[in-house]
């Protein structure tokens, strides 16, 4: 366990100032279990009563902004009568069916308790319509009362920040009497990933509880994959521990981590289907797709919809704009290719050679067959156009690699361009293991662009320095609405790099 109040530093010194704020993150980043010891450490240190409890169960009320209180009011005094000593438990509510009984309860808390009243409203963006703004209204209408006959101190967490209430609250900032719909806030505190300091420690712990421990080279694969998100950090130990079942006899290897990261990913567990689930929305997509695609964006809203997907977690939190982690990368290639795999016949085994490493020659074959038979139908049906004939390709290559090797994804906002790379296991002469390592690049010239074979294959050149590679393939779809026919296009050719590399062109 990472220590929660480590993730919410500034918190405490927010409470002692009385301070009205606001605390988000995405799914699963442990923001009740940070929320949870907070509360219990402020009411442990006699400063004050501190409760946490969710808004969730005023979900269901939608806009009875009534009964969506009255359900929010019992919560609080069930948590009360768990977490809280009976000398800090509220007293019986007020009349709940009169005007604004948030407001009157919690004011009649604030009078009889011995100490400050300082809550932590979770999950408050559960709440829709109506209920939410009648919540916002009665805690900024009570915050000048503050603190003898109101809360101290007022946390509201959620996903999102506080200006994306205006979007839950029915996306008119003037049904809030205000350009904020929570303007008393002192500051917004965003409840970060793990650092790769603290993954080591998590997993350390592992060791010392167990004697099992984590290689080097797992936990870095790790910090990599997950880029420290919290959920992803425990789901990848737990397959391991749990449902692989390494005996603790035995080291945790990056190739474990690997295992357990393609079990996680097939079984398409909770959290990584709730992400999947927001991939539809509009404002999502208007910042994926350009960044899938490699392609620049339409300014317009862009800032408001990229604040917006941050907050879900799909999208890192600092510039350039990329995808969260490599996990994350796979799931959404994944998810806007379902159905791809379904069509591609091509059994994986035909690719692998007598010395077993993989056949690139004939992949690249078969997959221009594939895309000359089926290509234009199936990327005219994907639900993001923009990087439609890259995702057929990544889905293709996840059929014929899936089970044998890896394909690592890199693409992001503006650069042009997806690179790809394929790692493939072999054993060599003298049985040591070895990895295969074969680099593609994915560039699609539109209505307009001049042909980006120059450009491509200087940006490819820059990609095999990183690498290390002395070859790799260029692939250019042309979406052009002139350009040739498929069958006529679709050509795979030999050239050489502005640096002096084989590369293998396919044109398609």
């Amino acid at each position: 366990m990472v220590p929660a109040l480590s993730r919410l530093p500034e918190a405490p010194g927010l409470v002692g100032q009385d301070g009205y704020f606001v605390v988000h993150a995405p799914r699963q980043t442990g923001k009740t279990t940070a929320l949870r010891a907070l509360a219990a450490e402020l009411t442990e240190s006699g400063q004050c009563a501190a409760l946490y409890f969710s808004c969730e169960i005023g979900e269901a009320a939608g806009d009875d902004f009534r009964a969506a209180e009255r359900s929010i009011l019992q919560e609080i005094r069930d948590r009360a009568d768990a977490a809280l000593p009976e000398s800090l438990r509220p007293p019986a509510w007020p009349d709940l069916l009169a005007e604004n009984p948030l407001r009157r309860s919690l004011s009649a808390w604030a009078r009889v308790c011995p100490r400050p009243l300082v809550l932590f409203f979770d999950e408050v963006d559960a709440l829709r319509g109506r209920s939410l703004i009648s919540v916002l209204r009665q805690l900024r209408a009570g915050f000048s009362e503050r603190p003898e006959t109101f809360p101290a101190s007022v946390a509201l967490c959620g996903l999102r920040d506080v200006r994306e209430y205006k979007a839950a609250s029915g996306g008119d900032s003037t049904r809030l009497g205000s350009a904020s719909p929570f303007n008393i806030k002192v500051k917004s505190l965003r409840l970060g990933d793990f650092t790769p300091l603290e993954v080591r420690d998590l997993y350390g712990q592992h060791t010392a509880d167990t004697g099992q421990d984590f290689t080097e080279e797992a936990v870095r694969r790790a910090i990599e994959l997950t880029a420290g998100q919290p959920w992803l950090v425990n789901a990848l130990a737990r397959e391991v521990v749990e449902e692989m079942r390494v005996p603790t006899s035995e080291p945790i290897t990056a190739e474990h981590v690997e295992q357990a990261k393609e079990q996680l990913i097939q079984a398409r567990a909770t959290h990584l289907d709730s992400l999947a689930a927001t991939l539809a929305e509009p404002r999502v997509r208007r910042v994926l797709e350009p960044v899938l695609a490699g392609t620049l964006v339409n300014l317009d809203t862009y800032d408001d919809d990229l604040t917006y997907v941050r907050d879900l977690g799909l999208i890192a939190p600092r510039n350039p704009v990329r995808i969260a982690n490599p996990i994350y990368r796979e799931v959404i290639a994944r998810v806007l290719t379902d159905g791809v795999e379904a069509v591609v016949f091509a059994d994986p085994r035909s690719f692998v050679l007598p010395d077993g490493r993989f056949d690139m020659t004939t992949m690249l074959a078969e997959f221009s067959r594939f895309w000359v038979e089926n290509g234009e139908i199936l990327a005219s049906g994907r639900r993001y156009p923009e990087a439609a004939s890259q995702l057929v390709l990544m889905s293709f290559l996840q059929r014929v690699v899936n089970g044998g090797g890896y394909v690592d994804r890199e693409y992001r906002i503006g650069r042009g361009r997806i690179d790809l790379l394929i790692r493939w296991p072999y054993y060599g002469p003298d049985a040591t293991r070895c990895w295969q390592r074969e680099a593609l690049e994915l560039k699609v010239r539109r209505a307009g662009e001049s042909d980006p074979l120059q450009r491509g294959l200087a940006q490819l050149d820059g990609y095999l320095d990183r690498l290390g590679l002395e070859h790799g393939v260029l692939v250019i779809f042309d979406a052009r609405p002139e350009a040739p026919p498929i069958t006529e296009r679709t050509s795979t050719t030999a050239v050489t790099s502005p640096a002096g590399r084989s590369i293998t062109l396919l044109r398609a």
